[in-house]
């Protein structure tokens, strides 16, 4: 392998130099522009007729798989409508308070009474009988499938691909070889959400018992206990608080899948209420109706953390031994369903008792419309203009005197690459080599734009990248991904999805990472931004887009907001958590060193905490491209509508290809910011 210190600058150089000379000179030749269509393999149609077949010879099966799920779905279902919404929430609350004291509890309670109150407890508890039923699914498959990874490396190493996969792997993607399979219903909607729910706990499982120290196993060993009693008495014990964390993941991404599920297999559940309200545009309603979502992610939360910490030694809150409580939880039962007997609102919360503030905030956002519309207007325009057309189309092909107020002449591009060569050059003089090279790749990205380059530069700039900071498995990796959205005939829309996923990662990178620099220096600052991170991490997806199409309309520009909106989250906190969590011996030894706070910001504490921001950069990028594809349904053109077109028509083949190609985009980018982080911390 030849050394990077010798030889890469001149191989990036030479690759600059080619790629602007096929740029310039090969800009009126198609076939560069294109990938050509008698290269690509029709992958998609090989697709459907495999699926043809599978679904022919095992429907049978599927269909029996998806009657049997019925029964205890529709079962749940049925025993949580008929509990009385007074018996339902005290035991809840009783849950609680054993899990996590008062403030669980009390939390738990408001939380509730919300459901209660805006009339939404029918739609809540049928959405809550799907969740009942894929935790346990989801967690028991994860469970299996974690034990397998940890005893067998090769196992492993073949689990972490798929999980790899089924995570990044938009939902909608796979829901169509579901529906061919399983048919319509909400069977269906469970079965998409166990798929999207188990990964958390095969990770944790393997990550608990993988952790189990070695003289505990070998203490269980010499106590003469069987590999099987080992396993079950002395590792899983030990393993546990581990695991339970992947329980609490993976009943947050049960949730997260609810309106997903709710769109192939509604059953009057809160999910296909918001997605009957989004279809209206009614903001109001759709905001309320998400709100219960976010209720029910918060209380399932807050328990299964709790009794995930209960499980430490550092916990002083137990609660009742098991006996205590079986008594207890009977006795409530009992109570409040003999009391709701007896006063009927305890039973069904009567209509004129709900408060439904649907109307009002719909009147708001009117008055808001009325009063800055043409501000929001602009503002819309100008991002448009000025940021999105020019990342997407690049300058030759956005800038007009109609907008930007002068023509691109020769001259001003002449000056233009004359500062950039002369910024590179500087670069180079001061010893600076890759600042040399991202100044003038960087500048032909915006000349030229994400969709004018063509592929040929991509398939030689983007592998040497990645081999520049992650070798040459990653450089496979991102090469072989390029291959297949070049040959799965995808790679137009597939540049589009990296535009407007890029804008909106690069918005996040710099607001989120001024939030997260601000709350780390005031804990005031902090408690405000930490409830609003938490609301935007557990709002459905779906409902974010509400206020961006209320306020914007739909376009790229609607999307893009919404995608920030849900990305931005993990930016501010990873900034925050790394800043916070510098060493302060090494804050004293630089106040020691004579260190301005400014020095002490930039100089230590900044660099010290790089590389939890990079994670923060990493999960920020995930996070937008797993938007990308719900963004879809307010006007982006790449491969979130593929998918969405291939759902319509049933295309199964069309839409796993459109799902692997987010994923392998999605999967590249990982590996290459997981390489970064890992050489920061070195």
């Amino acid at each position: 392998m030849f050394s990077e210190k010798n030889y890469l600058p001149f191989i990036w150089g030479g690759l600059l130099l080619f790629s602007t000379i096929l740029m310039v000179f090969g800009n009126n030749t198609k076939w560069l522009l294109v990938f050509p269509e008698t290269l690509q393999i029709p992958i998609a149609d090989y697709l459907d007729a495999i699926m043809l077949v599978f679904v022919n010879l095992f429907r049978w099966l599927f269909r029996f798989i998806s009657f049997v799920l019925d029964w205890p779905m529709r079962g749940v279902q049925e025993l949580l409508s008929w509990l009385p919404w007074f018996t339902f929430a005290s035991l809840a609350t009783f849950i609680a308070w054993q899990g996590g004291g008062r403030n669980t509890a009390i939390l738990t309670l408001i939380l509730l009474l919300y459901i209660v109150i805006v009339g939404y407890w029918y739609e809540g508890i049928n959405s809550l009988s799907l969740v009942v039923i894929c935790i346990p699914l989801a967690v028991i498959i994860g469970f299996v499938l974690g034990v397998l990874g940890y005893r067998s490396p090769k196992a492993n190493a073949f689990l972490q691909v798929m999980l790899d996969f089924m995570q990044t792997i938009p939902a909608f993607a796979y829901l169509i070889p579901i529906l061919l399979l399983f048919g319509f219903g909400p069977v269906v909607g469970l079965i998409a959400s166990v798929i999207f729910a188990a990964p958390p706990m095969v990770r944790n499982t393997i990550l608990g018992l993988s952790r189990v120290p070695p003289e505990v196993r070998e203490s269980g060993t010499m106590s003469g206990c069987t590999p099987r009693q080992r396993f079950w008495w002395v590792e899983v014990p030990t393993a546990f608080p581990q695991m339970l964390v992947g329980v609490n993941q993976t009943t947050m991404a049960a949730l997260s899948m609810v309106i997903v599920a709710a769109i192939i297999g509604g059953f009057e559940d809160i999910g296909w209420e918001v997605l009957g309200r989004l279809r209206k545009a009614q903001f109001g309603q759709s905001v309320l109706a998400g709100m219960v979502i976010v209720c029910l992610a918060i209380i399932l939360d807050r328990i299964t953390l709790a009794y995930a910490k209960r499980q430490l030694p550092t916990e002083s809150h137990s609660g009742f031994r098991l006996k205590q409580f079986l008594m207890w939880f009977v006795g409530i039962a009992l109570v409040t369903y003999i009391l709701s007997l007896i006063i009927d609102p305890l039973r069904i919360w009567p209509e004129y008792l709900e408060f439904y503030p649907a109307d009002g905030m719909n009147e708001l956002v009117r008055i808001i419309i009325t009063n800055y519309g043409e501000f929001l207007e602009g503002v819309k325009n100008n991002m448009q203009y000025f940021i999105l057309l020019p990342v997407k189309l690049g300058f030759t092909r956005s800038i007009y005197p109609i907008t930007w107020g002068f023509e691109l002449t020769p001259t001003i591009i002449g000056l233009y690459w004359t500062i950039i060569i002369a910024g590179s050059i500087l670069a180079f003089v001061k010893k600076n080599w890759k600042l040399g090279v991202a100044i003038p790749f960087l500048a032909g990205l915006l000349y030229f734009g994400i969709t004018g380059i063509s592929w040929v530069v991509y398939l030689t700039v983007l592998p040497l990248f990645a081999y520049s900071i992650g070798g040459i498995r990653v450089a496979i990796f991102v090469t072989g991904s390029l291959l297949f959205l070049m040959v799965a005939g995808i790679w137009v829309p597939a540049l589009i999805s990296i535009y407007l996923c890029s804008v909106a990662v690069a918005i996040c990178l710099i607001l989120g990472g001024l939030i997260g620099m601000w709350a780390s220096t005031s804990d005031r600052v902090s408690a405000i931004v930490r409830p609003i991170n938490d609301t935007l991490q557990t709002l459905p997806q779906f409902v974010l887009l509400i206020p961006a199409v209320m306020f914007f309309r739909i376009g790229e520009f609607t999307a893009l907001m919404a995608i920030v909106a849900y990305a931005i989250v993990p930016m501010i906190r990873y900034t925050e958590q790394g800043l916070r969590n510098v060493s302060p011996t090494a804050v004293e030894a630089g106040i020691t060193s004579g260190c301005t706070p400014s020095q002490i910001f930039w100089q230590i504490k900044l660099k010290l905490a790089l590389p939890q921001i990079l994670v923060g950069v990493n999960q920020t990028t995930l996070f937008g491209l797993n938007m990308l594809v719900i963004a879809a349904l307010v006007g982006t053109t790449g491969l979130g509508q593929q998918i969405y077109l291939a759902l319509s028509k049933v295309d199964a083949g069309a839409g796993i290809v459109a799902g692997i190609g987010m994923a392998l985009i999605a999967m590249s980018a990982d590996r290459m910011m997981q390489a970064y982080i890992k050489a920061t911390k070195k």
